[in-house]
């Protein structure tokens, strides 16, 4: 394929070179025309392991060059790979003034071009950007209508300075963001020496996921070191720590609590964090990323308290009792919490959990409803029909049978609060349409 690749810093260059390497025609350009000299004379404008050798070896086999003119560029190449700089303000806000640029560019070189062409952002940006930045900069750079055919994708790249070779060829995966499947395609094509799993998202989800992947980095380095902090104050051994507790690939190292929902609660995590914040301060050791988590949990509870007011009615029914399904504990419940302020606020609320029969609990749970919040009782449903009958807002705090069961028979006049972000609505569909099957599959006859 014919390459080419908008902005030669740390990301274009070693993009530039890991595509000529794979076997493409690249042509690198940039606005600095020190750079570009600079990999016309095969050597790399930033310090990369290995890049340098690499880099000499293509330009001098003829397969990379660089350019100061994006016209250029785009009159001999199919593809163009936009990896410019978004540099970050001092309040945070994303700089998209050489992107605008570029796509500007990019359209000016476009406006007289039959054949189709295929522009795919690299560089870091967030969800929304293509759609209000990229693509009307192309537009306006064209300044009419294109008569070629433009693709446009989004391709985060997931590389680690210092060992950027080896992650470009074998990353997590190949993320794509495209509008269609054909656009992928030549993504598929450009990446086929790529050893990593090829993952077609919308374009805002492909956005979105560099950023959660590095705010999930940084989030692990300083839980590494605050883990590093109180282990050293407390005499524990914090590699020691951290080498066992990676061991655990089932719960702490793997997808398990990585999913979007609600608050959690129950006996151990709420405990178990204020007995180690407790623990900290007794021994002057501030953990500022730790002592978070409680508040940012409590932030949810609250969030859906309000999320249920703003609908203006009173009548509430709610699915969930336990902090979550398939089991009676009600200590620290989240949804007891939620209900409780609903409560406060005026609102008639029912509550549908089958694993919560008060005549059936034992013990601690028990204990916990007849001391803590022995009005509950007088507000648990029998069914669901019970509970949408009484109900103008159905709230559904978990992914159980009852949920399902809750949604399917919710009325157009019911307003659904789902707090567990369309995973149970996803779960009533998917078993409604295991439900089909079953039944239109004939049953042989014997």
């Amino acid at each position: 394929m014919r390459v080419s690749v908008f902005g030669l810093g740390y990301v274009g260059c070693v993009t530039a070179s890991c595509v000529s390497r794979a076997g493409h025609e690249v042509i690198g350009v940039d606005i600095d025309a020190e750079k570009v000299a600079a990999v016309n004379a095969g050597t790399p404008p930033v310090v990369e392991p290995g890049l340098g050798e690499l880099l000499a070896e293509l330009v001098g086999a003829h397969r990379l060059r660089a350019t100061v003119s994006a016209a250029e560029a785009v009159r001999q190449t199919d593809v163009g790979l936009i990896c410019v700089g978004t540099p970050g303000r001092a309040n945070g806000q994303l700089g998209v003034a050489a992107l605008e640029r570029i796509g500007q560019e990019i359209g000016q070189a476009l406006a007289g071009r039959t054949e189709p062409y295929t522009v795919v952002l690299r560089s870091t940006v967030l969800p929304g950007t293509t759609e209000r930045v990229l693509i009307p900069a192309l537009r306006a750079g064209a300044g009419r209508e294109l008569a070629c055919q433009l693709r446009v994708a989004v391709n985060p790249e997931f590389m680690r300075e210092g060992s950027s070779l080896r992650d470009f060829a074998h990353p997590p995966f190949t993320l794509v963001g495209s509008d269609d499947a054909e656009t992928a395609s030549v993504l598929r094509a450009l990446y086929a020496d790529v050893a990593a799993p090829f993952v077609h998202t919308a374009v805002r989800t492909a956005e979105m996921v560099k950023y959660v992947s590095n705010a999930f980095h940084a989030l692990k380095v300083c839980f590494a070191n605050e883990i590093g902090d109180v282990c050293a104050a407390l005499g524990a051994d914090a590699h020691e720590v951290m080498r066992v507790f990676l061991m655990d690939r089932k719960l702490n190292v793997s997808e398990a609590y990585l999913r979007p929902s609600y608050a959690f609660g129950g006996s151990c995590l709420p405990k178990d964090l204020r007995a180690l914040m407790h623990a900290a301060r007794t021994v002057d050791v501030s953990l500022p990323l730790l002592s978070a988590i409680l508040p940012s949990n409590d932030g949810q509870i609250r969030r859906a308290v309000e999320t249920v007011l703003e609908t203006r009615k009173r009548r509430i029914g709610v699915v969930g009792l336990a902090f979550k399904p398939g089991t009676d504990d009600l200590r620290e419940s989240p949804m007891v919490a939620l209900i409780e302020a609903l409560i406060g606020k005026g609102c008639d609320v029912r509550v549908l959990d089958p694993n919560v029969a008060i005549a059936r609990l034992r013990g601690a749970n028990r204990r916990y409803i007849e001391e803590e919040i022995p009005h509950i009782a007088s507000l648990i449903c029998d069914n669901v029909e019970a509970l949408l009958a009484h109900a103008d807002v159905l709230v559904v705090g978990n992914v159980s049978d009852e949920g399902e069961r809750a949604l399917a028979a919710a009325g157009p006049h019911h307003v659904v609060v789902d707090l567990t972000r369309g995973a149970a609505r996803l779960a009533a569909a998917s078993h409604a349409g295991l439900q089909r099957e079953l039944v239109a599959t004939p049953v042989p006859e014997t």
